[in-house]
């Protein structure tokens, strides 16, 4: 067995352990959902607050930050699952806290760009924030209508890496493009693929018509 291998398997044990300590302590998983945006919000809080002297630090901290919230991401559904309170609305509402951490990550750079004047950046990140919603949104709404829409790349997983990487090494100027970039890709391919299926479900109803 490799190092790696067994530094997996150690993580797997404690990681367990934990979701079995938070189990046997009846939190409701809804709750480590909602801890995940307060944690987030702290980041974004960061974010915004740094200026030319304290940037590269405190974007550091928050790239810590989002990594630590990425804790309650990984634990939220798996006590729900080990503590037996799976629901269709805890589904629902890990989704829309999901899409509200997203955006207060955005809007901390919103708030960064804004107070050093460079409107140019202003709009890149709002262009990544309406994209990344878009993004959730375009599967959401393609699976209401063919059932399944798991194609595209950038999902929500690599837009944190792309941020993470960008606060902690100071290029968040190239990670926004990145993200700009092959969010709009993913939301395109989205539309497309939905297309070719909405047809091929409208011809074979009318096939069965006939």
């Amino acid at each position: 067995m490799s190092w790696t291998n067994s530094v997996g398997r150690a993580c797997g044990v404690l990681l367990d352990a934990i979701v079995r300590l938070l189990a046997l302590s009846r939190i409701n998983p809804n709750v480590l959902t909602l801890m995940g945006l307060v944690v987030n919000t702290y980041a974004a809080f960061l974010f915004g607050y740094a200026n030319g002297d304290n940037q590269r630090r405190l974007f550091f901290y928050a790239g810590l930050v989002i990594i630590g919230s990425g804790f309650f991401d990984l634990v939220d559904g798996r006590v729900a699952r080990a503590s037996n309170r799976v629901t269709r609305f805890g589904a629902f509402f890990d989704s829309v806290v999901d899409r509200y951490s997203d955006a207060s990550l955005f809007f901390g750079l919103l708030v960064y760009y804004a107070r050093g004047n460079r409107f140019f950046y202003v709009v890149l990140t709002a262009l990544v924030m309406i994209s990344a919603i878009m993004v959730s949104y375009a599967r959401a709404r393609a699976e209401s209508i063919i059932g399944t829409c798991r194609v595209g790349f950038l999902e929500r997983p690599e837009r944190l890496v792309l941020l993470i990487i960008g606060a902690l090494f100071n290029v968040m100027a190239p990670a926004l493009w990145v993200i700009a970039v092959l969010s709009t890709i993913t939301v395109v391919h989205r539309i497309v693929y939905t297309w070719q299926r909405t047809r091929e479900m409208d011809a074979a109803a009318a096939g069965r018509a006939a």
